[in-house]
């Protein structure tokens, strides 16, 4: 799942990259355009205070995703969910109430504090730049540290990067996908 004011085609030149010629990897766009990025779209309004679209999107989101062992023919259970910043943020909130195998949040962070999820809870990849300035390592220390408290099964990584994708970062997400698949 891409980030704010990206889009599909975006994180398209990363899958290469993963080096996973045997699966499947589906790249939607999130729902809304955003309002300065021309050809750019959002999981939801970031500038708003109140989040404008973030339960729509969470609520089609986990639509699409329970669609797809009809469409491919691949059970959740061997579904990792891969997103980058406000991507991250929807795929700890969706993901973590879904049987899927894992996630991947690569510089994300939580929205809220997931209540009542019923175990098994997917394993779960955070990795974030110790010098990103748009989300703020605090906010992945903080996620990271709820989600341990309630039993997830946790990896967490940081590297000297800022808000971005470096070759390491995918290839650490290579081997948890790999790993948890």
């Amino acid at each position: 799942m891409h980030g704010w004011g990206a889009n599909a085609r975006d994180v398209a030149s990363l899958v290469p990259v993963l080096n996973l010629p045997n699966y499947h990897v589906l790249l939607p766009d999130a729902p809304f355009s955003h309002p300065q990025v021309p050809g750019g779209k959002m999981w939801y309004d970031l500038a708003r205070d109140d989040y404008k679209g973030l339960e729509q999107s969470q609520q089609l989101l986990t639509d699409w995703l329970k669609s797809l062992e009809n469409i491919t023919g691949i059970p959740p259970e061997s579904t990792i969910l891969m997103g980058f910043s406000q991507g991250g943020a929807m795929i700890l909130d969706v993901g973590l109430t879904l049987p899927v195998a894992g996630l991947a949040c690569l510089s994300g962070y939580l929205h809220r504090t997931p209540q009542d999820l019923e175990p098994p809870l997917p394993s779960v990849l955070m990795v974030h730049g110790r010098q990103d300035t748009v989300v703020p390592i605090d906010a992945a220390h903080r996620a990271r540290d709820y989600l341990i408290s309630i039993g997830v099964p946790m990896q967490y990584k940081e590297f000297d990067m800022g808000h971005e994708i470096q070759p390491q970062v995918l290839e650490v997400t290579r081997e948890f996908i790999l790993v948890n698949t």
